[in-house]
C-alpha cells in the first residue's frame, strides 16, 4: 500500500501511471488531498469509482497520530505527534497578527547535539519520512481556522541530513496544486551542514536560516559542533553560493542570547564584521531555558545593548518574540518522545564521521 502523503507530483504522476491512468487524474488527487485535506477516497467526488475503488485497493494517505495538542496562553499550539511505536515529534502553530506560522519537524531527534538546544539532548532515531513531514502540515491545516502562510523547518531535527524526504516535501509546500506556498514563505534551518546546502540550493532553494550562534570558530565549536567540521570560513561561503539562487536577497542568521557565553559587545563586532562579507540579517533568539541546560538567558539590556550595536554598524536585526514557552514550545524547547538509537555517545561519533 502507497501512502499519498509521500509523493509528490511527480511522484504521484509515476504512481497514477502505474495504475494506468492518466497524468491529470494525479493533479485531481494532489489537489483533493493536500488543497482539501482529504484522506477518505470515497469522498472524493469527481473521481470515477473505478479509480476510487482502485485507490483504495493500492493506496491511503496516513498522517502522523496526534497524541498531545496543547494550546498556549498567548494562542501558540503545539501537537506531540506519533511517527511511530516509539518516537513521536513536535509541530508548532504560532498564529499572528498578518501571518500564521507552522514549525516543523524533519528527524525524531538529532545527530548534532547543539549544547543549547533541548532535542538534541534527546539523542537521535530516524529521518522522517516525506509522509510524516509533510504531515504535520497537512494535520495543522486541517485542525487550525487560518490559512498557514509561513511554514519554518526549525522544529526537530537537521533537515539538511534528510533531503531526501525533505526536498519533495518542500516542492508540496510550493505546489500550486498543493499548498501553494511562496518560495519567500518557507524557511529551512539548519546548523551549517554545506553539502546539504549546495543541494538545496540547486535543486528547490527556498529562505535559508543558518543557526550561527557565535562569531568565531573557538566558540562555535563548543555551541554547535557541526562547526567543527564545517567551520566559519567554509560556511560563509556556502551562504554566498546559496545567494546566487535564493528567492531572498539575504541569510537570516539565527542567534541565541546565552549570558555571559556569545552575547558581550565584543561578540557584536564580529557579527557585523560577518555582515559585510555575507548580506544577511540577524535574528537574536532570547535562551529559553530548559531543564539542565546550563545556560541562562541574557537580561533583555543585554540583549538590547547587542542589537544597538550590531544597528550601528548597519546591520538589520530582529530580536525574536519569544512564543509559547509556557508549554515548551519555544525555539529550542522541542524534545518529543524519542528512542535514541545512538544513545548520545553515539551521536557524538555520528558527528565524527561528518569531519570525516
Amino acid at each position: 500500500m502507497k501512502n499519498l502523503l509521500d509523493l509528490d507530483a511527480a511522484g504521484l504522476a509515476g504512481f497514477f501511471a502505474e495504475l494506468g491512468e492518466k497524468p491529470f487524474r494525479a493533479r485531481q488527487v494532489l489537489r483533493w488531498v493536500h488543497q482539501r485535506r482529504e484522506g477518505e477516497f470515497g469522498r472524493m467526488s469527481d473521481l470515477a469509482k473505478g479509480l476510487r475503488d482502485k485507490l483504495a485497493a493500492a493506496a491511503y494517505v496516513g498522517a502522523p497520530r496526534i497524541v498531545g495538542d496543547t494550546l498556549a496562553e498567548d494562542g501558540t499550539r503545539k501537537w506531540l505527534l506519533k511517527v511511530d511505536g516509539a518516537n513521536a515529534v513536535e509541530a508548532v502553530f504560532i498564529p499572528e497578527t498578518r501571518r500564521a506560522t507552522l514549525c516543523i519537524s524533519s528527524q525524531a531527534g538529532c545527530v548534532l547535539d547543539c549544547a543549547f538546544c533541548s532535542t538534541g539532548k534527546q539523542g537521535f532515531n530516524r529521518n522522517l519520512t516525506t509522509a510524516e513531514i509533510i504531515g504535520q502540515l497537512w494535520l495543522a491545516s486541517r485542525l487550525v481556522d487560518a490559512r498557514i502562510s509561513n511554514v519554518v523547518m526549525m522544529g526537530m531535527g537537521e533537515p539538511l541530513l534528510n533531503l531526501d524526504n525533505v526536498i519533495p516535501a518542500l516542492r508540496l509546500m510550493l505546489d500550486d496544486n498543493a499548498y501553494g506556498l511562496s518560495r519567500r514563505r518557507v524557511t529551512v534551518s539548519t546548523s551549517g551542514v554545506i553539502p546539504g546546502m549546495d543541494r538545496l540550493r540547486d535543486e528547490c532553494p527556498v529562505a535559508l536560516a543558518v543557526s550561527l550562534h557565535a562569531p568565531n570558530d573557538r566558540l562555535r565549536d563548543r555551541l554547535v559542533p557541526v562547526n567543527r567540521r564545517y567551520p566559519l570560513r567554509e560556511l560563509l561561503a556556502a551562504c554566498n553560493r546559496y545567494l546566487e539562487k535564493a528567492p531572498r536577497d539575504f541569510i537570516t542568521f539565527e542567534y541565541v542570547m546565552l549570558d555571559g557565553v556569545n552575547d558581550s559587545d565584543s561578540n557584536a563586532r564580529e557579527l557585523a564584521a560577518i555582515s559585510r562579507e555575507v548580506r544577511c540579517k540577524y535574528n537574536l533568539i532570547p535562551f529559553n531555558p530548559f531543564p539542565r541546560s546550563g545556560f541562562t538567558r541574557s537580561p533583555d539590556e543585554r540583549i538590547r545593548s547587542f542589537a544597538s550595536v550590531l544597528q550601528s554598524a548597519g546591520v538589520t536585526v530582529t530580536t525574536r518574540k519569544t512564543r509559547g514557552d509556557d508549554i515548551a514550545a519555544a525555539c529550542g524547547q522541542l524534545a518529543g518522545d524519542v528512542a535514541d538509537r545512538t544513545r548520545r555517545t553515539q551521536g557524538r561519533i555520528a558527528v565524527k564521521e561528518l569531519r570525516a
